[in-house]
């Protein structure tokens, strides 16, 4: 997958361990993510934002605990990623995935350790992540995926393509 990497991403890293930044990075984080998808939306923005904003609170902790249990920053990223484009994946929303479709096995294969040990699905993305009483629910466009997909990037699976201000790099 394609990341784009900043000095912010290590910022970030390091401020979500430390007591009192923490919640507000994370709140922060939060909108960050939730503002930048409900503006990509076609359609449904507004009703998509409270399943979007519960999405992005659950990949801060799936990144945490994926950082927790040694895997580099950028895998961990990436792990979250991919949770959000199977999530998306399953409610339609095709301008929002980050590769194609056909791609979906192959990334849970790559992490697959991870999501097992977290009973992350394809159909249940965030597994033991997910809030106690489930994502809100959100208008599916199930039509969409067969459409153009915008953000999507195919053939990155084999790799985390990092880019920064600098140079691409492939990890």
């Amino acid at each position: 997958m394609r990341l784009y990497q900043t000095w912010r991403n290590y910022a970030v890293q390091l401020a979500l361990g430390t007591p009192v930044v923490d919640s507000v990075v994370r709140d922060w984080l939060v909108d960050l993510h939730t503002e930048f998808f409900r503006d990509a939306s076609e359609r449904d923005a507004a009703a998509r934002e409270p399943h979007l904003r519960a999405v992005f609170e659950a990949s801060i902790a799936v990144y945490e605990r994926a950082l927790a249990e040694g895997y580099p920053e950028s895998h961990a990223r990436e792990i979250t990623h991919v949770q959000g484009a199977f999530d998306f994946a399953n409610h339609g929303w095709g301008e929002l995935l980050e590769f194609p479709p056909e791609e979906r096995d192959a990334y849970y294969e790559k992490y697959r350790d991870f999501f097992e040990r977290h009973d992350c699905t394809l159909e249940a993305p965030f597994g033991e992540f997910a809030p106690a009483g489930g994502f809100p629910s959100a208008p599916e466009t199930p039509g969409r995926l067969d459409g153009e997909l915008p953000f999507a990037e195919a053939g990155h699976v084999d790799g985390i393509y990092l880019h920064t201000d600098h140079a691409g790099v492939r990890e």
